[in-house]
């Protein structure tokens, strides 16, 4: 047996496994370890969740949020993940809730600081790597390729309805894979206002899920380009509101090249397991 939390952030959910010395499942081959993730990932037969955070110590001391997917694949990084993960660590006193609070990532440290309801995490300077595209079915949209540590495909829809309703967007979009060799995130988006859009998302190794944060961080990255909007329609200095299935984000791009993306994390329950 061994200790195991639950938590979400906008509904994207995850399994949390304190592991703080790495004695628990550190010695697990990579094959077990998958298997673990996907057992524990299971909506049926465990305990149900978008992915597993591993909360354990990285090599230079700070926490490490060592992330995997639902299918046990790595992944490099997560927006709702991670400010689940530090809600996990003020609660359990692990942190001051007070500081600015580092967290080792696949994709470098990431700083979040914690205010009520509200966690805000720096996730780095977004890179855009130019244009490509998506498929569903006959229909095939124009993408922009954003990487926020994992790779992103946001494309502008006229509806969110030819996905289907939401939940079965489930088989992943087809993509360039010269372009995307190791999957992608895909966003489907439809403006609402200025500053304000609503996505829905296609997580590679989890498919539809009900948020995700870098995939809004994304999102926001390819409005504001798409808009003109922030300094001199470079996005820089820009902010705006995503609506996804599982709540609202607020991201804002600095004039510093900064993206902060802001929501909730929430610790639901916590047990134990032998999965």
């Amino acid at each position: 047996m061994y200790p195991f939390l639950k938590g979400h952030g906008t509904e994207n959910d995850f399994v949390l496994l304190p592991d703080h010395d790495g004695t628990v499942h550190g010695g697990l081959s990579p094959e077990a370890w998958s298997a673990r993730v996907r057992a524990l990932c299971d909506r049926r037969a465990g305990i149900g969740g978008d992915g597993v955070l591993r909360v354990v110590r990285g090599e230079d001391g700070h926490w490490f949020m060592d992330y995997w997917n639902a299918d046990g694949s790595v992944s490099e990084m997560c927006g709702n993940g991670i400010r689940v993960f530090a809600r996990h660590l003020v609660a359990e006193g692990l942190v001051p809730g007070d500081e600015p609070i580092p967290v080792q990532t696949r994709d470098g440290v990431k700083t979040i600081v914690v205010d009520g309801e509200d966690i805000t995490v720096d996730m780095g300077e977004p890179q855009v790597l130019g244009q490509t595209s998506v498929s569903i079915g006959r229909a095939t949209w124009a993408a922009t390729h954003v990487d926020m540590g994992n790779p992103h495909a946001v494309a502008f829809v006229e509806s969110l309805d030819p996905a289907g309703p939401v939940g079965t967007l489930l088989t992943a979009p087809e993509h360039d894979p010269a372009v995307y060799p190791h999957g992608v995130n895909v966003e489907l988006v439809v403006p609402l206002a200025a500053g304000h859009v609503a996505m829905r998302v296609h997580e590679r190794g989890s498919g539809e899920t009900r948020s995700c944060g870098t995939g809004a961080c994304a999102v926001a990255v390819a409005a504001a380009l798409r808009d003109g909007a922030g300094r001199d329609g470079t996005g820089l200095g820009s902010a705006y509101t995503v609506d996804l299935p599982g709540g609202t984000l607020r991201i804002e791009w600095t004039e510093a090249g900064r993206i902060l993306m802001t929501g909730p994390g929430v610790i639901v329950a916590r047990g134990e397991t032998d999965l």
